[in-house]
């Protein structure tokens, strides 16, 4: 048997123990030090016109974020316009960090913009995805004066095919004291649901259909039948999701 191959190897030699195409060892090859990456995200949830019972309008939900998988400086606007005028709107300012894979703490500020005065608020929250994906967003706020609010938002992408997805959405929102300048009573003010059909023709970009109801309750119901008449809304709405 011929002796085995010994001495020094070539300088242009292989590491026996490297990968292949320049990635080393690491959980995420290429990235060692993933957990020190800055990202960043747009998030256009929802554009759409709205066709409804008590008229006219537009909507939207709009997301965006910046930082790492730890820490996150997150913005988020919603709101509607009817005949031309805004409703109701609002902006958060918000820190995120993350204490789960799928969890994280929130804390900021909002702002309310639309019919009647502005409001400021102090924001705290969780935000993150239970089993079966249903994303959550709990959110708690203090006001001057001793006001108090809380909003509950939960949804479930439904993949019918590899293109077509169904999301169910609920949101309800809760106040702890009657603000009848922007047409709120106390307790639980307004439940809305919903049912969006997009189609996927990038998953960047995605038009939609969708119905959505719209309800109010106590001392708010009757804020809102003494102003617009009515209080279902039904609400049937065209619009795109874009995210980049």
């Amino acid at each position: 048997m011929a002796p085995m191959q010994g001495g020094r190897a070539p300088d242009d030699a292989r590491d026996p123990y490297a990968y292949s195409g320049g990635y080393q060892r690491s959980t995420m090859p290429g990235a060692e030090t993933s957990d020190a990456l800055q990202m960043g995200a747009l998030i256009i949830d929802q554009l759409e016109a709205v066709e409804s019972n008590q008229g006219s309008g537009a909507g939207w939900d709009v997301q965006a974020w910046y930082g790492g998988p730890f820490n996150r400086a997150w913005l988020r606007s919603q709101g509607d316009r009817r005949e031309g005028r805004t409703e109701t709107a609002s902006l958060e300012g918000l820190w995120f960090r993350s204490y789960h894979p799928f969890w994280g703490t929130q804390i900021g500020v909002r702002q309310d913009f639309g019919a009647g005065p502005n409001r400021t608020w102090a924001a705290f929250g969780v935000q993150g995805a239970t089993p079966y994906w249903y994303m959550v967003e709990a959110t708690a706020y203090v006001g001057d004066g001793g006001r108090t609010a809380a909003r509950l938002k939960a949804s479930s992408d439904l993949r019918l095919t590899q293109r077509l997805v169904l999301r169910p959405e609920l949101e309800a929102n809760l106040y702890g004291r009657a603000d009848r300048a922007r047409g709120l009573g106390s307790g639980l003010t307004t439940i809305q649901t919903g049912l969006r059909l997009r189609y996927e023709i990038r998953r960047e970009f995605a038009p939609y259909v969708g119905v959505a109801w719209n309800r109010a309750f106590g001392e708010t119901e009757d804020l809102r039948r003494a102003a617009a008449g009515s209080n279902d809304e039904v609400q049937w709405v065209v619009g795109v999701k874009v995210w980049r």
